[in-house]
């Protein structure tokens, strides 16, 4: 057995599917197919009822989020984020979203981000006016 740390979870352990190899500092060992076993993690996890501050993060590490960058897309701060992962008191709310946004994206839904990321751009954008034109397809945004 491999207690698999590097996940940054303390409860994920790997019966095969890795190689250990004695080196001069003391072992080395590599993982077969790494995505492979970090997807099964992930979907592991946004299986569950309810995830840990650790699980949080290691979902939205493999979503490629920043603490920053998925709160704003909830409407929290980044010290939120970093205080959830880091207490364990994640919202379930916030839970939910980042359980329905991996097993969208892992399989192969990606529109589902992009939505989400362009609804939170959408608070950052304020113009002072828009404008629309008559084509001979309808009305539309003028670019």
């Amino acid at each position: 057995m491999y207690h698999y740390t590097e996940s940054g979870l303390q409860n994920v352990y790997l019966s095969n599917g890795f190689k250990s190899r004695k080196v001069a500092g003391g072992v080395a060992v590599a993982i077969v197919d790494a995505d492979g076993l970090h997807q099964a993690i992930g979907r592991n996890i946004a299986s569950k009822g309810y995830m840990t501050g650790a699980e949080f993060r290691f979902l939205r590490k493999e979503l490629d989020f920043s603490q920053g960058r998925f709160g704003a897309l909830i409407g929290a701060s980044e010290e939120a984020v970093s205080l959830w992962e880091r207490r364990g008191r994640v919202p379930k709310s916030a839970c939910r979203l980042m359980q329905a946004l991996y097993l969208e994206t892992v399989d192969g839904n990606v529109r589902v981000k992009e939505l989400i990321e362009r609804l939170a751009n959408l608070d950052r954008e304020h113009p002072d006016r828009v404008i629309f034109e008559d084509t001979e397809n309808g009305w539309r945004e003028a670019a």
